[in-house]
């Protein structure tokens, strides 16, 4: 179930939401520091986490499923948003270089779908990141967090997820392991807390940040040894002058004084 596209503007313009923000875009940026010169496509509610590449990225989109809604991102300049079908992406096949799913893949609920579609739009060598809420995390089970609707998942899940849809799972961080609240204490604190959970508290993250390449596949051909579809193609052969007399009937043109047949 897709999140109201009105409900997460306003979780990310608070200042709960900021600092959100601002955890998940330091551990993105630890993954992915360069993409100059390349096309970056956030899908679900990734704009609040596309800014840094919009400035070194070739170009950047935003597509923002039907189900959820749209906004216009960035509020200055050109619109880079579109609502579309996250099961007919409006790009042609091999055309992005990079994908970033948030509030994504927990939501859609055709995830297999949505994931080959994913594979069909990416260029051969790309890269996706995945960002999923794990089962452990206060983030999944709190109301008051935006990664609280859709489906939670441990880290091994969403890698099998992903190797069953033609991905290769390359790198796993995780993010997020302040509690959500509004504390003004706790929120001064999320960065020293973001620290120590890095360092001792992993499996209690409230995201899990997966990043994959895009698995491709070599064609083999089979060979079938069963007699009835054997097929027995005969090696044509050009006799010369000197094996004239392997031919049929060579000794017999001989006797009448004739050449033999070339």
């Amino acid at each position: 179930m897709w999140t109201d596209v009105l409900d997460l503007n306003e979780f990310y313009g608070s200042t709960l939401g900021q600092m959100t923000v601002r955890l998940l875009r330091a551990r993105l940026r630890e993954v992915w520091p360069n993409v100059r010169g390349e096309t970056v496509l956030g899908l679900g509610y990734a704009a609040p986490f596309l800014r840094p590449f919009m400035e070194e990225a070739q170009r950047t989109m935003a597509f923002m499923p039907a189900q959820q809604g749209v906004l216009r991102w960035p509020r200055e300049g050109r619109s880079h948003t579109a609502l579309v079908d996250e099961l007919d992406l409006p790009l042609p096949d091999r055309s992005v270089d990079r994908v970033l799913l948030v509030h994504a893949i927990e939501c859609t609920e055709q995830v297999r779908p949505f994931l080959r579609e994913i594979w069909r739009v990416m260029a051969d060598g790309g890269k996706l990141i995945t960002v999923a809420p794990t089962r452990a995390g206060l983030w999944a089970q709190l109301d008051r967090s935006p990664f609280y609707q859709g489906h939670p998942y441990s880290p091994g899940q969403v890698a099998a997820l992903l190797r069953a849809n033609m991905f290769a799972p390359m790198r796993q961080a995780r993010a997020l392991f302040m509690p959500p609240t509004h504390s003004r204490l706790a929120l001064r604190m999320a960065p020293t807390v973001e620290r120590f959970g890095q360092r001792w508290l992993g499996r209690f993250a409230g995201v899990s940040v997966i990043e994959s390449g895009k698995q491709l596949y070599a064609g083999i051909a089979e060979r079938h040894t069963q007699p009835e579809l054997a097929v027995v193609r005969p090696k044509l052969r050009i006799a010369h002058s000197r094996d004239t007399a392997r031919l049929p009937g060579a000794a017999r043109n001989s006797k009448d004084g004739e050449a033999p047949a070339s």
